[in-house]
């Protein structure tokens, strides 16, 4: 117990997050995204993530959706708080995104935007790459760990054993230090998971897009 615990204290965010949106998939359990959204100066929900939300005995910011899956309890306790979008164009996730860069804000934390539905699932994920062409500097976390959009060089925090996955988005010379295996200008979605973290920091350079997912834990 002691060793979990002292693996999740060298958890970090790349940045100091000004929000958290919280979606409508399953609500956050393990340790670490709930501190990070109870830290949170704004949290922003969508929809019907409000109920969860409120289940858990917090209280949003924001809710940003078409209100369709807001239970009629939260639809009058938060009626001062919700901001409707009925564009049909763009799920409630973008929404929430594009309304608090109408913010003004730009680094962003989303959680509770996997789960449920296996298709709501890949295209939230998906939707990170398209955030960074937004100009966010955004972060899923998720209950088991987390995923960042990045292009160019990087250098991301870690630690030894933490499982590593690298998936390319059009990048070419893929190159990386400090992980198990040599990656490479990967064709294919799964050619790049399953690596690990030697040291307490790893770098990827990359001409071009690339989306990288660690773990909270290191491989037993």
């Amino acid at each position: 117990m002691n060793d979990k615990k002292n693996e999740n204290e060298q958890l970090t965010l790349p940045f100091v997050p000004e929000a958290v949106i919280v979606g409508n998939g399953d609500f956050p359990s393990h340790p670490f995204p709930l501190a990070v959204l109870d830290q949170a100066p704004c949290v922003v929900c969508c929809d019907g993530a409000a109920n969860a939300l409120a289940d858990s005995g917090r209280v949003p910011d924001w809710i940003v959706g078409d209100g369709d899956s807001l239970s009629e309890e939260n639809r009058i306790r938060f009626h001062d708080r919700i901001h409707r979008i009925l564009d049909q164009e763009t799920n409630d996730q973008t929404k929430a995104v594009m309304f608090l860069l109408s913010q003004g804000i730009k680094r962003i934390v989303l959680v509770g935007a996997t789960g449920k539905r296996e298709d709501h699932t890949l295209g939230n994920i998906s939707l990170l790459m398209e955030y960074l062409q937004m100009r966010t500097e955004v972060v899923m976390l998720t209950d088991y760990g987390f995923f960042i959009p990045a292009t160019g060089d990087k250098v991301f925090a870690g630690f030894p054993r933490q499982q590593v996955s690298v998936f390319n988005f059009g990048a070419a010379q893929l190159r990386s230090e400090g992980l198990k295996y040599p990656i490479y200008d990967f064709h294919s979605l799964w050619q790049g998971t399953l690596n690990e973290v030697e040291h307490s920091s790893f770098r990827i350079s990359a001409k071009g897009n690339y989306l990288v997912y660690c773990t909270y834990e290191p491989k037993a």
